[in-house]
């Protein structure tokens, strides 16, 4: 296992695979690398494919401080300047994405010259007042429903994960035995308290001001039949980044890279040596 150790003193979980081109891959929520089991070895034919574990997630240390995303996207730089990382494309599915924008808001584009996000929305809440914005996400839209995640949390951690799972498929499909149980023990490496948290910081969250200000090549990929998002939010910052180039998955929901995995390494693979 490799590891590298941030400002602040944290041990960052990585691996890495190939030669070429830079793609840094960040998971979602509560989730490990290994999601992106059926594109790590195949992107590695073509690229040098770093896969980064978050903090206190997976195989990092789980540490007590730190659950932020401006905390999570300064891990993000230390790995790249640790490793020496040249010329990055960042990947980023669901909150990944989220890291990859707070990324961009603090250091705009010293360390990565192109991003990739994978299905997140700039704004899981709905907006007070009416105000017209529906690409919330379905599970966690509201301090209520926060609290509600957060209990559920704590009181049936593996439960959670197994839903998860499950929401992550297609709009009517769901994941065999093998599959739910796998989910279930790659988010369940990482502890209640830590998706929790940072949860709490995630969600209140609008990248809405940001996205029109990117400057770098962006490839914004999104499934058709989410379950976790309403396509409006996923599908928003293909429309709003300048330059962005956009690609449905029809047959996916929440995991393009898993549910149309041949597609998305080729498109992935071709954005990142263009």
């Amino acid at each position: 296992m490799a590891f590298v150790t941030t400002n602040d003193g944290a041990k960052i979980w990585y691996d890495e695979k190939g030669t070429g081109k830079t793609l840094v891959m960040l998971p979602g929520w509560g989730c490990s690398p290994e999601f992106f089991k059926r594109n790590f070895d195949e992107l590695a034919k073509s690229c040098h494919v770093v896969r980064m574990s978050l903090r206190g997630h997976y195989k990092s240390e789980k540490v007590k401080y730190g659950h932020r995303i401006s905390r999570y996207a300064a891990d993000l730089r230390d790995l790249i300047v640790e490793l020496g990382l040249k010329d990055v494309t960042a990947l980023g599915w669901s909150m990944g994405a989220a890291i990859i924008w707070s990324h961009y808001d603090l250091f705009q584009d010293d360390y990565i010259s192109k991003m990739v996000i994978v299905e997140q929305s700039p704004r899981q809440y709905a907006e007070f007042g009416g105000q017209g914005w529906t690409g919330i996400q379905a599970g966690c839209y509201d301090v209520e429903s926060l609290m509600v995640l957060n209990t559920m949390l704590q009181l049936n951690s593996a439960g959670v994960a197994a839903g998860l799972g499950g929401l992550c498929f297609p709009a009517g499909e769901t994941p065999t035995e093998e599959e739910t149980a796998f989910f279930t023990e790659q988010i369940e490496m990482t502890p209640w308290w830590v998706r929790a948290e940072i949860m709490v910081d995630h969600t209140n969250l609008d990248w809405r001001k940001l996205l029109p200000t990117i400057k770098i090549p962006t490839l914004v990929l999104a499934g058709r039949k989410n379950q976790v998002f309403l396509n409006e939010g996923t599908f928003y910052p293909g429309k709003v980044i300048p330059g962005a180039e956009m690609v449905i998955f029809e047959e996916s929901g929440h995991m393009p890279f898993y549910n149309e995995a041949e597609k998305f390494n080729k498109v992935v693979a071709e954005f990142v040596n263009a």
